[in-house]
């Protein structure tokens, strides 16, 4: 392993360090490489809401290497699993306090566009094509695409992507998805964009940061009986 691989592993906690590295020179020697990037990216996704300083990434690393290689870890079970997850609420709960102020002037700018209206719930709905087929109830089942977007334009989700539509029912789907599904016709495309209230709350889910306002280009494929 050379220095410049040494440097990336320092940094793959973080995932967005080396991954550029690695994209860009081609560096992979094996699909094994691969394999254990790609363990080193879940962690780091898992990681990157807690806003970690370049010290606190140090430490994380010296407790992976340690526990990797065999280390014992004198550190007692309990009292740190509850201070993970202490932690963790904390880190989360900062950052979606700054991500709502900011959600909410993208809320406010989705709202201006033509044709925009805004829910009693905070939901912006636009229509783009209108449809002519059904309106799905509040359980209904819905076959759609759709592509999931944060507001600084990243495509966090999309089924068009994937060549796969979504279906589900929508009892089982965020709030904002059942409420705006309810507004569209079979064969319409609209664009929903969503408080975090009815999307994923102040915890998030995945790369979507807690309290962020997402926008859903949606089209609505079928009702389905």
């Amino acid at each position: 392993m050379n220095n410049r691989q040494i440097n990336c592993l320092s940094a793959i906690v973080l995932l967005f360090t080396c991954n550029a590295v690695y994209a860009a020179d081609g560096e992979f020697k094996s699909e094994e490489d691969k394999t254990f990037y790609y363990i080193g990216s879940n962690i780091g996704l898992n990681l990157s809401r807690m806003k970690l300083s370049d010290e606190e990434i140090d430490w994380v690393l010296q407790g992976l290497r340690d526990a990797a290689k065999g280390q014992a870890i004198k550190l007692d079970d309990q009292i740190y699993t509850q201070k993970i997850q202490a932690l963790a609420e904390q880190r989360m709960a900062s950052g979606a306090e700054e991500e709502k102020a900011a959600a909410q002037a993208y809320l406010d700018k989705m709202a201006a566009k033509d044709g925009a209206i805004t829910t009693e719930s905070g939901i912006v709905f636009r229509e783009l094509v209108a449809g002519t087929g059904k309106t799905p109830a509040a359980d209904s089942v819905v076959k759609a695409h759709y592509h999931g977007i944060l507001r600084d334009g990243t495509v966090f989700d999309s089924s068009v992507d994937r060549g796969e539509p979504f279906t589900a029912s929508l009892s089982k789907v965020i709030p904002c998805w059942k409420e705006a599904m309810t507004l569209m016709k079979e064969g319409g495309k609209s664009e929903v964009t969503c408080p975090a209230k009815v999307a994923y709350g102040d915890r998030g889910a995945g790369t979507i940061p807690g309290g962020a306002a997402l926008t859903f280009e949606v089209e609505l494929i079928a009702v389905v009986e």
